[in-house]
């Protein structure tokens, strides 16, 4: 084969993967096809996780009932990261405000296959879950790498991320933290989900 038609065929090659690549975005699903994380305007690839449970929860299910919070926490870099706990704490603390916007509360938590169940029920442990929360387990960080959140150095898990995601899965609202802290409160959300009317 000359270079000419190496070159060629290269190219074609290139372009295929382009138009690939524009057929996903057109179609709301290149988050998890290409593991991007979701900014504000993106399409919110849909997922199923197991909660505690052992129940499926799905994301598209819980959009019927209203626009979803999704709050990916650290899960279990080796220990109970403070500041997801003091998150935590903040959003049940205004569980009656969330409840009150029709909002549904999902929290992730990754981990190592072997232990992320065990780890998330000592996490939840000795707290009253509300009815519009949901706890999931992200085992061997498989959703985390679906949406681009994997922080991938020594003793970390996930960069600590809230999304508020209306019912037709648009993302409106996006917080992305590269450091332990710097979370979202729920005031941020619940401001977020009031702007959902306009």
């Amino acid at each position: 084969m000359n270079n000419r038609l190496r070159y060629l065929t290269r190219r074609i090659a290139i372009l295929s993967a382009a138009a690939l690549l524009a057929l996903l975005v057109g179609r709301g699903s290149l988050v998890l096809a290409a593991g991007l994380t979701p900014k504000v305007g993106d399409k919110a690839s849909d997922f199923t996780l197991a909660a505690l449970d052992g129940s499926q929860v799905k994301l598209s299910t819980e959009l019927a009932h209203g626009p979803v919070v999704l709050v990916m926490l650290r899960g279990w870099p080796g220990y109970q990261c403070p500041f997801c706990t003091r998150q935590f704490g903040d959003f049940l603390g205004h569980a009656k405000d969330l409840e009150a916007t029709g909002a549904r509360v999902i929290f992730v938590y990754p981990g190592p296959a072997d232990q992320v169940k065990q780890r998330a029920v000592e996490f939840t442990a000795n707290k009253d879950m509300p009815s519009n929360f949901r706890f999931l387990v992200d085992p061997d960080y498989v959703f985390t790498l679906a949406y681009g959140l994997r922080w991938d150095a020594p003793r970390e898990t996930s960069y600590p991320s809230t999304f508020v995601i209306d019912k037709t899965s648009t993302v409106r609202f996006a917080q992305i933290s590269k450091a332990h802290d710097g979370r979202a409160a729920a005031t941020d959300v619940m401001r977020a989900l009031a702007a959902l009317g306009d």
